[in-house]
């Protein structure tokens, strides 16, 4: 198990918390977890209260959306050196996808709770986090948006079937 002290060395070493200043990495590891996840297991369900964000360290998290009596549509697959998790930020803070490990995972986590209380009494901190928490939460909502053109457009897919029929036959 990894001990609070060396959590600093591993928020340096992960992509997503690169080149940040020691002292705002600092008050990210008071706030900072080892977690592990088996495969299978989820880091959170859509609707449940935001309570954490995750570095992955190791493994691979699949963001979901759950649909009754079907297989779960898988809005993006997140790998080693990405994070999982950024409905903590806004308000009402819950969980807008499922996030289930399809691999064993390892991950750091950061309460919510804690790191909003930092960000809001170091605005340096809060500009750091949410500087590079923004591009995330773009490329995610662009990426539902695209699964959902790809599952909800059959017409599209219906004309290109026939486009390609008419080019065959001409």
């Amino acid at each position: 198990m990894v001990k609070p002290d060396n959590l600093g060395h591993i928020i340096d070493e992960h992509p997503f918390f690169q080149g940040i200043d020691v002292s705002l990495r600092d008050l990210l590891v008071g706030c900072a977890a080892n977690e592990r996840y088996e495969s299978g297991q989820f880091l959170f369900h859509e609707g449940q209260k935001a309570e954490k964000f995750f570095l992955i360290r190791a493994g691979t998290v699949a963001i979901e959306i759950d649909q009754p009596g079907r297989p779960p549509i898988i809005i993006e697959t997140i790998a080693e050196g990405e994070i999982v998790g950024w409905a903590w930020i806004v308000e009402p803070h819950r969980a807008t996808f499922d996030a289930r490990a399809t691999t064993l995972v390892r991950a750091l986590s950061f309460d919510a709770k804690c790191l909003r209380h930092k960000m809001e009494a170091d605005h340096a901190l809060g500009y750091e986090v949410l500087r590079r928490f923004v591009p995330v939460m773009a490329h995610r909502l662009s990426a539902a948006r695209l699964q959902m053109l790809d599952l909800y457009a059959p017409g599209k897919t219906a004309k290109a079937k026939k486009a390609k029929a008419q080019k065959k036959d001409g």
